[in-house]
Formats: structure tokens, sequence, C-alpha cells
């Protein structure tokens, strides 16, 4: 990743998180993001085998309301990797807020609980 870039980059959820179970991140506020393309990349970095993690991302206008359906959701992430999606809000220009929220799955011996390190970041799109 360039300086520029990581530079530009905002965090919905820090580097270096920890997941153990089903969650949701705090409201992350668009602020000038808001009505723009975004691309949100999530980084898992840590994982062990025999689990699997899916990351949805809903919006809001108010952190109140969340709506009965995600803006978007990933599929199933099973191994270690950045995976990149893009989001164009300008058609939904009452978004200001993000949140994303995540399903764990283990299965198999060893460590009981799933077990994930992940972060994900917002970019401004360029036209």
């Amino acid at each position: 990743m360039s300086t520029t870039t990581q530079a530009a980059a905002k965090f919905m959820v820090n580097p270096g998180t920890v997941i153990e179970g089903n969650g949701q991140s705090a409201a992350f506020e668009l602020g000038g993001l808001a009505g723009k393309r975004i691309l949100i990349i999530v980084r898992i970095d840590q994982i062990v085998e025999q689990e699997s993690l899916q990351v949805s991302v809903w919006g809001s206008p108010d952190g109140q309301a969340w709506g009965d359906k995600a803006l978007f959701s990933y599929s199933q992430k099973f191994y270690r990797g950045a995976t990149p999606a893009s989001l164009d809000l300008a058609q939904r220009p009452e978004i200001k807020l993000l949140q994303a929220r995540w399903d764990t799955n283990r299965w198999g011996r060893g460590y009981p609980r799933p077990y994930f390190q992940i972060a994900i970041e917002v970019e401004e799109l360029p036209l």
C-alpha cells in the first residue's frame, strides 16, 4: 500500500481487532465520504483452520435506523487476505453512517471459539 493510500484510509474496524464470535462494529461516520463511491477492504490478518467469517455492511442516516437488509455482503471467508469491494453511495445520499456486522462459524477440533484478527478499511474511490 502506498503512503498516499495509507494517509487517505480510515478504519471502520481498527487493525488488530480480535473477533471471537458474532458481532458488529461501532457506527462509522462517513463525513466527506457520504454520497460518494467508496472502497471497503476486509483484511483478515490471523485465522485458525476450520472456521469462517461473513461480513456485511449496513447504512443509516442517523445511527438508529439501519434498515432490514445490508448495503453489501461479502462472501464467506476461510483464509487470511484482503478482499476489496466498491460501494456507490451516490444513490443513497441520506446514508451518513456505516456499520460492519459479522457472523462467525467454527467446526472441528482444537480451539473451541472462532478466532480472527481483522481490519475493515474505508477509502474514497476516485471518479
